[in-house]
């Protein structure tokens, strides 16, 4: 199951609200890449396979792909405002370790290769 907090959701409705896409939901998925090995996409759908997850959460559907659900499974959605900006948290308990960022991991099982993305420092935000 992947879930979206409350101030996910919100903003998440919002944003389908702005962009009068009501009947979508938020798709998450993971692909090869990034800093850590792997990294996570997100995007508004309404075109569901026949073998996607479908979860509910705040009254936003989520889908996730059957090859996504392995490495997201018991994830947790936050949105989170720091000093440099806003933006989508995933709170992965897969990943064995993140980048700096926080747009990659690299999975508990010890899947996932990085490679420089250059978007990642040591500052703390």
């Amino acid at each position: 199951m992947v879930t979206l907090t409350e101030r996910a959701a919100q903003e998440v409705t919002g944003l389908l609200e702005k962009q009068e896409k009501l009947d979508h939901g938020l798709r998450i998925w993971i692909a090869g890449g990034g800093c850590s090995g792997y990294q996570y996409g997100m995007a508004l759908d309404n075109s569901p396979e026949a073998e996607d997850l479908k979860f509910e959460s705040h009254g936003v559907t989520v889908l996730v792909d059957p090859q996504s659900i392995q490495y997201l499974d018991g994830s947790e959605i936050d949105f989170v405002d720091t000093l440099m900006g806003g933006g989508f948290k995933v709170n992965n308990p897969n990943a064995a370790s993140t980048c700096g960022c926080g747009h990659s991991f690299q999975a508990a099982d010890g899947t996932g290769e990085g490679s420089a993305c250059g978007s990642c420092s040591s500052a703390k935000y």
